[in-house]
């Protein structure tokens, strides 16, 4: 009886000490984007005389000046096609790299296995000199197609090793039961690999769409002030207000980049989470 009272006092500390751990966290995330949102509301003359302070009104008109005056709203469209564009781009390329890596045996298997982990160790922003040549010789600069095929192709290697461990833990009996049914490669990729593969694709795709999203060296890099993304497009907020900054316009674009990821997190967040699971065969 002693041992287990002692077993069920050590199972309330630790459950206590982890939901202590947890409100702290949560506290430590939640407060940066509340101070950042109220402030958005702010003049820049009650954030210079209090930036902790809450504003007297809502002043919608830092998001006019963000959008309009700074081109946020521009700059937005161009994040969400070059997000789209890139997620769409990341997939025709790895679906069919990931599922002959994974469920195929062949000579060169395990050294374009080993390129792809070698290229987990080189961050785009590495290359961004070689990538600007390469564009600035083709002329790809300035196009945001080009970016999507840039964002893509950086991400590729990550993308790929995932995906491939997503798809090595389904059982191969389901992909015997598609080829007897008389589904051949593509079918079976298409109609028991992909659908079995759902809780890697909405991994990728949280990661990807952050990781494009909030992307600024290499889009500072190949593109002009006219086709900014909004990441970039955020220091454009500096330069229109010269010496006299408008801070409520700036904490306004931020806004404006956080809340997307946001809702998306939102959306997604509990398949994210959920794991892989699949099912046993019937006999």
């Amino acid at each position: 009886m002693e041992k287990k009272n002692n077993h069920n006092l050590g199972r309330i500390l630790n459950n206590t000490l982890l939901r202590c751990v947890l409100i702290i966290t949560s506290v430590l995330v939640i407060l940066p984007i509340t101070w950042v949102i109220y402030t958005s509301f702010k003049t820049s003359a009650e954030f210079l005389k209090n930036p902790w302070a809450l504003p007297s009104t809502l002043n919608w008109q830092n998001y006019e000046n963000a959008i309009e005056k700074a081109n946020m709203g521009s700059y937005f469209l161009n994040s969400i096609g070059v997000t789209l564009g890139s997620l769409i781009l990341l997939f025709i390329l790895i679906v069919p790299v990931a599922y002959a890596l994974s469920r195929f045996e062949f000579k060169l298997n395990k050294w374009i296995v080993m390129l792809f982990m070698a290229g987990l160790f080189i961050s785009s922003n590495y290359i961004v000199v070689p990538i600007f040549m390469i564009l600035k010789d083709l002329g790809g600069l300035n196009k945001l197609w080009v970016l999507c095929f840039v964002y893509a192709a950086t991400t590729m290697p990550f993308n790929t090793y995932l995906l491939t461990g997503f798809m090595q833990g389904i059982p191969k009996e389901y992909e015997e039961a598609a080829q007897i049914d008389g589904c051949g490669y593509w079918g079976t990729l298409f109609k028991v690999i992909i659908p079995m593969s759902k809780p890697g694709f909405v991994t990728i795709g949280v990661f990807a769409f952050m990781a494009y999203w909030n992307e600024y060296i290499m889009a500072l890099t190949v593109l002009k002030p006219d086709n900014y993304t909004l990441p970039v497009g955020l220091k454009n907020l500096m330069e229109v207000q010269k010496y006299a900054t408008d801070w409520g316009a700036m904490f306004a674009g931020l806004v404006i980049v956080m809340v997307p990821t946001m809702i998306f997190y939102a959306l997604v967040q509990k398949r994210l989470t959920s794991g892989l699971s699949i099912g046993g065969l019937k006999g």
